[in-house]
């Protein structure tokens, strides 16, 4: 939790809000393939990329 405070910080201080929804998306996404690697689910993930 303590990174998610620093990052949320840095950016607030830095006025660099606008990349809160960029690094939403690349987490969402990690998490869809980690997820999804190795499950039954995996053929129909890697036809989204």
């Amino acid at each position: 939790m303590e990174l998610l405070k620093d990052l949320w910080g840095f950016m607030k201080e830095r006025k660099k809000i606008w990349l809160a929804p960029v690094i939403v998306v690349l987490v969402l996404l990690g998490a869809l393939i980690v997820i999804g690697g190795g499950s039954s689910i995996a053929p129909f993930i890697y036809t989204l990329f």
